[in-house]
C-alpha cells in the first residue's frame, strides 16, 4: 500500500503526471528558469574537478587521461566569506549542471542565500572531452572524489546534497558513503530516485513512445559525441543506433563497462533498505505516486529506516511538483523547508 503524505495542490491542468514530467522538461519552463537563474548563473566558476585515478586509460595519450576530469559550476556570494550554507545538486541521467530543474533549484536557494555548486556527471553537459572512457551509474567513486576535491579545495563545511532522478540514485548513494570518505555533508535530499533500475527502464520503455524517443534521441547525441572525440576507441561502432534503451543498456554493459550484461549492471546501482540501512545523516526522499517513469511500488521498502524519511505525493510526475503555470515547483519549496532551519 503506497501511503500518500506529501499534499500539493496543482493548478488548474496540472494534475496528470505525464503534463508535469513533459511541462518539467519543456523550452517553456527552460526559458523562465533561466531567467530565474540568471544571477546565480552570472557568479557560476566553472571548475575542473579530480575524480580520482582512472586506471582503464593511464597510458591513453601519454597518461593525458591518467586521472578523472570532472566539470562543476559553482556560485558563491562572497568567495572571502566561510561558513555559508551551500547546497550541491546533481541532475539525472542524460540531464545536466544547466537541465531545468538544476536551474529552478540554484535561482531557488541563491535567493535564500546559499552559494550553490551544479555538478556534472561524466559525459554530460559538455564534458565527454574530459575522460575517453564512458559514463555508466557504476561510477560512483569518482564522483565521490570530485566532491572531496571541491569540498578540500574550498574548504566547505557542512553541505548539503540534493538530486533529482538518477542524480538522487546517486546521491543516496553518497548519503551512506559519506562519512567513510570525508565529506562533510550536513543532509540529502532526493526527489523521484531511481530505486530498482531494471524497472525504471522497463517503466520508460513502456509508459509512451515520447519518453522513450526523448531519452533514446539524447543517450544517441550522446554516444556520437563520445565516438567522434575518441575515433580510435570507439571509431565504426554503431552502439547509438541500437534500438530499445534495454537492448542498448546491456550492449554496452557487456562491451564497455565490464558488467555481463544489464541485469549485473542495474544491480550495481540498485537502491535498497539493506544499502541505505546505516544512514548517519538526515535524508528526506520525495516521490509522485503519478511519476511515470520512477514506479512507486518501489519505495514503500524504504519506510522506517533511521534518519530518512519517505515523502510521497498524489500528483508531480517525474521531477516536476509544478505549482502553477509560472512554473514555481512545490519540490523547490520542499528543499528549501529542509535546509533552512
Amino acid at each position: 500500500m503506497v501511503e500518500v503524505n506529501f499534499q500539493f495542490k496543482p493548478a488548474a491542468g496540472l494534475k496528470s503526471g505525464h503534463v508535469q514530467s513533459l511541462l518539467s522538461s519543456s523550452m517553456f519552463r527552460k526559458k523562465v528558469a533561466r531567467k530565474r537563474a540568471a544571477g546565480v548563473i552570472e557568479a557560476a566558476e566553472d571548475l575542473q574537478l579530480d575524480g580520482g585515478p582512472d586506471p582503464e586509460f593511464e597510458d591513453f595519450q601519454d597518461g593525458q587521461y591518467a586521472r578523472v576530469r570532472l566539470q562543476a559550476f559553482y556560485s558563491r556570494h562572497n568567495p572571502a566569506r566561510k561558513n555559508r550554507r551551500t547546497a550541491v545538486l546533481f541532475h539525472g541521467w542524460e540531464g545536466s549542471a544547466q537541465s531545468n530543474y538544476v536551474l529552478g533549484n540554484a535561482a531557488r536557494l541563491w535567493s535564500e542565500g546559499f552559494d550553490v555548486l551544479r555538478f556534472n556527471f561524466r559525459d554530460h553537459g559538455d564534458t565527454h572531452h574530459l575522460n575517453p572512457g564512458m559514463f555508466h551509474s557504476c561510477r560512483l567513486d569518482e564522483v565521490i572524489n570530485g566532491l572531496r576535491d571541491w569540498q578540500n579545495r574550498f574548504d566547505v563545511t557542512g553541505w548539503d546534497l540534493c538530486g533529482y532522478s538518477l542524480g538522487g540514485n546517486f546521491a543516496l548513494r553518497v548519503a551512506k558513503r559519506a562519512p567513510e570518505a570525508g565529506l562533510d555533508i550536513r543532509s540529502v535530499v532526493s526527489v523521484c530516485p531511481v530505486i530498482h533500475p531494471a524497472r525504471a527502464m522497463r517503466a520508460m520503455e513502456e509508459s509512451g513512445w515520447i519518453y522513450r524517443h526523448y531519452f533514446e534521441l539524447k543517450w544517441a547525441r550522446s554516444l556520437r559525441k563520445k565516438i567522434e572525440l575518441f575515433p580510435s576507441l570507439y571509431g565504426g561502432e554503431t552502439m547509438d543506433r541500437i534500438p530499445g534503451l534495454n537492448a542498448r543498456t546491456d550492449y554496452m554493459a557487456r562491451k564497455y563497462s565490464g558488467f555481463s550484461g544489464a541485469e549485473e549492471y542495474y544491480e550495481g546501482y540498485a537502491v535498497s533498505a539493506e544499502r541505505l540501512d546505516g544512514l548517519e545523516m538526515p535524508v528526506r526522499v520525495l516521490t509522485a505516486k503519478d511519476d511515470p517513469v520512477i514506479p512507486v511500488s518501489d519505495f514503500p521498502q524504504l519506510h522506517g529506516l533511521p534518519n530518512l524519511d519517505l515523502h510521497i505525493s498524489a500528483h508531480g510526475g517525474h521531477c516536476g511538483f509544478l505549482r502553477n503555470w509560472q512554473f514555481e515547483s512545490a519540490a523547490e519549496d520542499f528543499i528549501v523547508e529542509q535546509w533552512s532551519g
